[in-house]
C-alpha cells in the first residue's frame, strides 16, 4: 500500500531542471501521513509560495524585509524577491490581497493547493458562509 502511495505522487519542478530540493506535490493520501488534512492550517514552512502548494516537508527559507517566504527550489527561490505577486495573494473571504509571509494558510485541495487568509477568523467566516470543504 505504501509502494502505491509512493507511485502516485507527482512531482513538480516550477519549471526549473535544477529543483534541488526535489519536492513533491502529495496526493491525499499522502498528506494524511504528514499529519494535514484538507481544511486543515498548514506551517508556512511547508509550503511553495510561489506554487502555491503544501509540500510536506520545509522549503527554502527567502528572507525578505523583515519576513520569510519559502520557495520549494532554486528557481522559487530567486523569483521570490523579484516578482511582487508570488508575495501576495487573495483572502477568500474578503478579496483583500494578504501578505503570504504573514498568512494564516490552508490546506484547500486534494494535491496540495493552498489558501491564503489574512487570519484565522476570516477563514472560519469563510468556511460558516460557503460550507465548502
Amino acid at each position: 500500500m505504501l509502494f502505491s502511495a509512493l507511485l502516485i505522487t507527482l512531482t513538480i519542478s516550477c519549471g526549473s531542471p535544477e529543483n534541488t530540493n526535489n519536492n513533491p506535490i502529495l496526493p491525499a493520501v499522502t498528506q494524511k501521513q504528514f499529519g494535514y488534512e484538507k481544511g486543515q492550517q498548514v506551517p508556512q514552512d511547508m509550503v511553495c509560495m510561489v506554487n502555491d502548494e503544501f509540500m510536506g516537508k520545509k522549503q527554502l527559507a527567502v528572507p525578505l524585509d523583515g519576513k520569510i517566504y519559502y520557495g520549494c527550489c532554486e528557481n522559487c527561490k530567486e523569483r521570490i524577491p523579484k516578482d511582487e505577486n508570488v508575495r501576495y495573494a487573495i483572502d477568500p473571504h474578503t478579496g483583500s490581497k494578504v501578505d503570504k509571509a504573514k498568512a494564516y494558510i490552508v490546506l484547500i485541495g486534494n494535491e496540495g493547493q493552498v489558501a491564503y487568509f489574512e487570519h484565522q477568523d476570516n477563514y472560519k467566516l469563510f468556511l460558516k458562509q460557503n460550507k465548502v470543504l
